[in-house]
């Protein structure tokens, strides 16, 4: 799940994750929930910190955390924090995980930084404060997090590592597949950190599916849904290549024909979607299997504009038609998400 806010246009609605899986992991037993992302720069890092134990505590270890930095200007300047200043967002985020981790692992902390002073020098029932102390403190340590793997730049990566943080790669708002030279770039960097780090490791790769009879079917089912979210998305800059003229054409139906968009077509042959019967989608995943072997994770599942009834419906031929293959051979888990 991904926090949003002041989405009037319908999809990415849920302002406090951690409110709402803590609600799911009490109508269920088994499943874990995973925030991503829970977008640190619309939060006080230390309200970030107690919610999320909160949430570990009351839901017996079974929400995982995620951080991100945001991407909608409409959001998290709203909340008095950079988004076009890429830059100072990128600084802010990175002392705000900073805090959040130190507040999770340490009996008592404190930081002084560019953006926080934690805590701030004031007289408190007789002495000077000088440290604090998380309450609650997870249940769970260290914490399990996840963050999104975009520009991949060495900075990124050495920040993700430095804090055990897991990457995710594609899937959701950003394209889907497995970037070879990303995969690649993150083992080198957990070496460098004394990791003993293979090709998949702390990775979670995502692709969109759609499964039916053949690839061709699967490609003329979901193609609306490909063009509806590539509505809500190229404008914010997740469609790479496009022109101003291609994105002004894209609500624009006749336009749009006529612009030489990416098509569905050209998303599948990149190996960003995965279209196609259940053991056509089975081959591909034994493939990025066996190019990262020791990938353990995969997500999957709709793009925005997708309907209700085909996502339930494609969940469930995926849990029954795909997971089973890999349940057998003992090999990578698969999060359907």
């Amino acid at each position: 799940m991904a926090e949003h806010h002041f989405q009037r246009e319908g999809y990415e609605v849920l302002p406090n994750i951690l409110m709402v899986a803590v609600h799911l992991a009490h109508l269920t037993q088994n499943i874990k929930v995973g925030c991503g992302f829970n977008i640190a720069p619309m939060w006080h890092p230390l309200r970030l910190a107690e919610d999320y134990a909160t949430a570990d505590i009351l839901t017996n270890g079974r929400v995982v955390f995620g951080v991100g930095r945001g991407y909608h200007t409409r959001e998290v300047e709203v909340f008095g924090a950079p988004m076009l200043d890429q830059d100072a967002n990128r600084e802010l985020f990175e002392e705000q995980v900073d805090i959040v981790f130190k507040a999770f692992n340490e009996r008592a902390f404190s930081h002084q930084g560019k953006h926080y002073t934690i805590p701030p020098r004031v007289p408190y029932r007789g002495y000077e404060l000088t440290e604090l102390s998380l309450v609650p403190r997870p249940r769970t340590l260290p914490v399990e997090c996840w963050q999104r793997v975009v520009s991949a730049s060495a900075r990124g990566l050495d920040f993700m590592a430095k804090h055990g943080i897991k990457g995710i790669i594609g899937g959701g708002a950003a394209s889907g597949g497995a970037n070879e030279r990303v995969v690649e770039a993150w083992r080198d960097t957990l070496r460098r950190r004394g990791r003993e780090a293979e090709l998949g490791t702390d990775l979670c790769i995502g692709f969109s599916f759609h499964i039916a009879d053949t690839e061709e079917q699967a490609i003329k089912e979901a193609t609306p849904f490909f063009e509806e979210n590539m509505k809500m998305f190229a404008p914010l800059g997740f469609v790479r290549g496009l022109s101003d003229e291609q994105i002004s054409a894209l609500a624009d139906g006749p336009r749009a024909r006529q612009a030489n968009l990416p098509t569905l077509r050209d998303a599948v042959k990149a190996g960003a979607w995965l279209c196609g019967p259940p053991e056509l989608i089975v081959e591909k995943l034994q493939e990025v299997q066996h190019k990262f072997p020791a990938l353990e994770v995969v997500n999957v599942g709709q793009v925005v504009g997708t309907p209700q009834r085909v996502i339930v419906e494609q969940l469930e031929r995926f849990g029954k038609e795909v997971m089973p293959a890999f349940a057998r051979q003992g090999s990578a888990a698969m999060t359907v998400a």
